[in-house]
């Protein structure tokens, strides 16, 4: 009996090395992606990695641009150990011109476009044209837009165009870090203006609409390599995936719309 207890015991011990041996082999990868597209890659990443059991991938947010802490760029600059950014195109070529993600990694995953929204139950306001929108943020007693791309648009290109800038100046506020929809949701916004992608999730708001073609802009969300990763064929195995057009219909699901127009 003893013979057996030893050799049982044995075997235990080898097995667990054994599962401590692949668990030092598993990649851990950190991917930062700005809220536009958090929905998406919390969807797609599911079933990558049910098909990549070798992979550990902690995924955390931040805004492609800003002056918060966790805005990309400021964790970039602070050197933080990120693998892969998924963010607004525009400031990820900023990033890669600046050396800080791996040449020729990028890749094209969606576009997405702004809309609007008010706290549910409340009226929702016309934005049907560029003449309804003018109307309407005149007409607001506050206004909400966010720190990343479409708040940029908003505030530094949008409203000088509607020539109501100075009108707009002590009503409408930019919300760091967080959905534009949790604040209108309390109603500290009457109207709050977002990626349609992140206010799809907010409980507590209605989706006016997207801004119409006249006043609209679309952003393209892109991903790439850090250029300090150390698991860069992991993470190429990663972006193949996200940018493939196997996921498109994932994607379109969370408010966003395909690269390929498909």
């Amino acid at each position: 009996m003893r013979v057996i207890y030893k050799s049982l015991l044995c075997a235990a011990f080898a097995l667990g090395l054994c599962f401590q041996s692949l668990s030092a082999f598993a990649e851990d990868l950190l991917v930062v992606t700005s809220g536009g597209f958090a929905q998406a890659y919390i969807d797609l990443s599911t079933p990558f990695l049910k098909n990549n059991p070798d992979l550990k991938i902690d995924m955390q947010r931040g805004p492609s641009m800003g002056e918060t802490a966790n805005a990309i760029p400021k964790r970039l600059e602070r050197g933080e150990k990120i693998d892969v950014v998924i963010m607004v195109g525009s400031s990820l070529d900023e990033l890669m011109a600046q050396g800080k993600l791996l040449k020729g990694s990028k890749v094209v995953l969606a576009r997405s476009l702004i809309a609007a929204a008010v706290k549910s139950g409340a009226p929702k306001p016309d934005i049907s044209s560029k003449e309804a929108l003018t109307k309407t943020l005149l007409a607001a007693q506050t206004i909400a837009y966010s720190d990343s791309a479409s708040g940029e648009y908003l505030s530094n290109e949008l409203f000088p165009r509607l020539g109501i800038a100075k009108e707009l100046k002590d009503k409408a506020r930019q919300i760091p870090a967080i959905p534009v929809g949790e604040v209108v949701a309390t109603g500290k916004a009457e109207i709050g203006f977002q990626q349609y992608s992140e206010l799809l999730p907010v409980k507590g708001i209605d989706i006016i609409g997207k801004l119409s073609p006249d006043v609209q802009k679309e952003t393209l969300f892109s991903a790439a390599i850090v250029s300090t990763s150390t698991h860069v064929e992991s993470a190429k195995k990663l972006l193949s995936y996200l940018s493939s057009s196997e996921v498109q219909p994932m994607v379109r699901k969370t408010g966003l719309d395909s690269v390929d127009g498909r």
